[in-house]
Parts: C-alpha cells; structure tokens; sequence
C-alpha cells in the first residue's frame, strides 16, 4: 500500500506517535555513533530524524515510495541520503549499511519477505537489521483498535488491520529468520500519543491516511457519523484532553559473516 496523503495529515494521524517509538526502535536495534543506517519506509521522517540526531545526517540514508514523504524527509533531514524507492528493490549497494530498520513499514510492503531480504542485502556482516509494527489484532495500538472496533459494531463484516503481516506477536521475528538473519530476538516497544480533545482524535481518520482513513472515506456520511459515535463512546466521551498508549512488535536479528 502506498501512502497518498500529504505530510502533515500523516503527522497529525501516525506522526504524533513516532517519536517516543523512534527512540524505543533505536534503542532496541542498537544504533550509536560511528554507525551508517537506512531507514526504509521512511515515511515523513520521523524515524530518520532520531537516527541523525545520533549518527550524524551524513550517515543515514532513508527510502519511501511516496514521493510526498519522500520530500518531507529530505527537508526535514538536510543533508540526509533520502530516496524515492521500494523495500524489494533497495538501491544501495550490499553490506552499505550498518543497521537498517523499519517502521511501521512490513504492513505496507508489496512483499515483506522480499523486503527484509534486501534490508539483509544492504547490512554488513554483523550488522543489525530490525523492525516493528502496531499490534493490531491483540488491541495494543489503542487508536486503531477503537476505530476498527467501532467500525466493525457498525459494520460487523469489516475486516480492519488484523490480517497485515507483522502485526501479530512472532512474525517479524519469522521475517527475518526467512531472510536468514541469525541471533533473532523480539519483543515489544511501548509509545503514547496525547489528543487536545475528542475532535483531535477524529479529524485525522477523515484525512484518509492509510487503511483506517481509507476505510472511512469510503463509507457514506450516516455510517461515518455512526463510527464516529462509537469511537466516543468507546473513549469515554471525553471532553477535553486526553494521552492513548500504544505497543508495536519489534524484533531484531543479526547478518550473518560470510
């Protein structure tokens, strides 16, 4: 799937979120100064702009197909390495890098396996390839579940999320494994997002920002205000500012030498 959605919708959706998970995935792969890292599926930039701030921007390069984001990145990130490009077809060169990540990526890519292949590719022996996504069936990502939870109240056949790859406990740990990384290990990363009031929780999902706002757009006015409602409820009608939590898988796994 690819993002159409300019920049800042998606900061206002996902993006408030990405801080605090960059740090955590950072942490969690290992990434300290003197390191050369890709950030693939970089969206806006948010995960690229931890990187440099720890490697330097003239040791991180970043990758996404939305040329939007793409852009977003490059200005946000001067002096950073940022392309216009697919996981499947990386183009760099083999054992570039000494870390690569993705987040909130494996989801979205055409063919995750083949993805994690050339993340494994384009990492040096001994480097450290990682990534992490939303646990959506499990109900950790607290903003999506009341949405699809909502929505499948008001439309019991929806599907929502929970089929995308990655988003269960285990297989970006499989992933990797397939892609012949060894010293595999995974876990969970925790991140929170703070909301001014109900209507800075809704209005993202209105901008049509991956399959969430896709989902919605798609629906007629009576059956967005239903899931709207819904959403209300499920939160507790708030009525003024509020924090959700949110937990991604991660894991991590190691290139082998030779």
């Amino acid at each position: 799937m690819q993002f159409t959605a300019p920049a800042e919708h998606y900061d206002r959706f996902m993006g408030r979120y990405v801080p605090q998970l960059a740090v955590a995935l950072a942490d969690a792969a290992g990434v300290t100064a003197g390191m050369r890292a890709l950030d693939v599926g970089c969206g806006p930039g948010g995960l690229t702009r931890e990187l440099a701030s720890r490697l330097g921007a003239d040791h991180v390069a970043a990758i996404d197909p939305a040329e939007q984001f793409a852009d977003a990145c490059r200005a946000r990130n001067p002096g950073a390495d940022v392309r216009v490009g697919v996981a499947e077809e990386l183009p760099f060169e083999d054992g570039a890098f000494d870390v690569a990540l993705c987040s909130l990526v494996v989801a979205f890519m055409r063919d995750a396996a083949a993805g994690v292949r050339e993340m494994a590719r384009v990492t040096r022996p001994g480097g450290v390839v990682a990534g992490c996504m939303w646990d959506v069936p499990g109900g950790g990502m607290t903003m999506l579940s009341t949405f699809w939870r909502a929505a499948r109240t008001v439309h019991p056949e929806t599907e929502g999320e929970q089929a995308r790859v990655g988003v269960r406990d285990g297989e970006i740990a499989e992933l990797l494994r397939g892609a012949g990384l060894s010293e595999v290990e995974s876990g969970t990363l925790a991140t929170s997002a703070k909301y001014a009031d109900f209507d800075d929780f809704w209005e993202p999902f209105t901008f049509a920002v991956g399959p969430a706002g896709s989902y919605l757009r798609e629906q007629d006015a009576d059956r967005q205000q239903a899931i709207r409602d819904h959403c209300f409820a499920l939160l507790g009608e708030p009525s003024g500012p509020f924090e959700l939590e949110a937990r991604a898988w991660y894991a991590r796994g190691t290139v082998p030498a030779g």
